[in-house]
């Protein structure tokens, strides 16, 4: 069976994604910075639930995070994203920092129940870092900054004039400099605050770039981008699960026969019958291996700087598993839950076409071809995934 919320915070995420429910269909349609519903993951404390409990927080494993992950995209895939990204963070300054900067930026999301917001998009590298005396100035923009608006630290990433690499620093939101714009305004995740931030002049001390190790520099730190993969792949199931169910409450309640079935209810209809099964099957499997590269990352975390480089490799072909599986049968959910619905449930009151210009948002983030590509290269060759921020 699919994993279960840790007991310590199912009442908690119950009740959150009852409220997000009673507003998701509007909220979507509306857009726009989700202030209310933000402020109550924050008074919810399940924002430090992935710090360890030295710097005050639950040190929860990841496949627990996960599934509130996966069970908040149900109803809110927005939501879900930046709760997501919360912990993608966290996780950042667990496996880039040092231990200076993990006690200051990790106790202080404790304490104060920082939200944080991401500017770290890998394929946006307009972001300069020039060094200076005393640190870097960093100039340019990033894309894709999803939890940036109503963030109190964002993360950040720049690559370095010098050529040498990246520089990445968790700093306060509101430093001057940084300028985040209210400018997204694609198809789907609506209320991610996912638009650009521009840097003019920001200064970055030496002492807040992260490292060591810094990134994609040990096989532990690499595992920030399979984390990131991973919650792709939670949010996709988490999307196609609140589809399914959304369309199975429909046929039960409102959906009419077709006239040529001679039938009184369309919950009848074996063809329904027939495609829902099928529907379930794929989500079943997607939902087993999502579960199946969350534990095979949580024994790789726990391994610490022991990993290997082969064992590295090994949870990036589980999750390219996943990820394959989650876009195939997500897609097909989201889309083909219009056929058993019929046309009157695509009326704007119903909602059901943001379960798909969601995942059809997501999918896209990065080609699942590349996905396809490293796993069929391992079966063939042996070969691991070669760690980048995609893989």
């Amino acid at each position: 069976m699919p994993q279960s919320i840790h007991s310590d915070y199912a009442a908690i995420v119950e009740s959150l994604t009852a409220d997000f429910a009673q507003t998701a269909i509007a909220r979507d349609r509306a857009g726009g910075t989700a202030k209310r519903e933000r402020d109550l993951l924050r008074d919810s404390g399940l924002l430090k639930i992935a710090v360890p409990r030295d710097f005050g927080g639950d040190e929860a494993s990841w496949p627990d995070v996960l599934a509130i992950v996966r069970r908040i995209a149900e109803v809110d895939s927005s939501l879900a994203h930046l709760f997501a990204f919360q912990h993608l963070q966290v996780a950042t300054v667990l496996l880039f920092a040092n231990p200076q900067q993990q006690r200051d930026l990790l106790a202080g999301t404790a304490r104060q129940n920082w939200f944080w917001g991401n500017a770290m998009n890998a394929v946006a590298n307009q972001a300069i870092a020039t060094k200076v005396e005393g640190g870097y100035l960093v100039e340019g923009v990033k894309t894709f900054c999803s939890g940036a608006t109503d963030s109190d630290r964002l993360m950040l990433s720049a690559a370095r004039a010098d050529g040498g690499g990246l520089i990445v620093a968790g700093v306060e939101s509101t430093r001057a400099g940084i300028d985040i714009r209210q400018d997204w305004d694609n198809m789907g995740q609506r209320q991610t605050d996912s638009g650009t931030v521009a840097f003019e002049r920001l200064f970055i001390a030496d002492a807040e770039v992260l490292g060591p190790p810094g990134p994609l520099s040990t096989p532990r730190s690499t595992l920030r981008p399979l984390l990131a993969q991973l919650i792709l792949v939670n949010l996709y199931v988490g999307i196609a699960r609140g589809a399914l169910e959304a369309a199975l409450a429909h046929t039960r309640t409102d959906a009419r026969p077709w006239i040529n079935s001679g039938l009184a209810h369309a919950a009848d209809d074996p063809f329904l019958q027939q495609r829902y099964a099928e529907l379930w099957v794929d989500l079943k499997a997607a939902l087993r291996l999502a579960d199946d590269a969350a534990d095979a990352f949580e024994r790789g975390w726990r391994q610490g700087e022991a990993l290997t480089p082969e064992q590295r490799g090994e949870i990036a072909v589980a999750v390219a598993e996943a990820k394959i599986i989650a876009s195939r049968a997500g897609l097909a959910i989201v889309n083909d839950i219009f056929e058993q619905t019929g046309a009157r449930a695509t009326a704007a009151r119903f909602g059901f076409d943001r379960y798909w210009r969601n995942l059809r948002t997501h999918t896209l983030h990065d080609p699942v071809d590349y996905k396809k590509r490293d796993l069929g290269r391992w079966l063939v060759t042996g070969e691991v995934p070669k760690p980048s921020f995609y893989s």
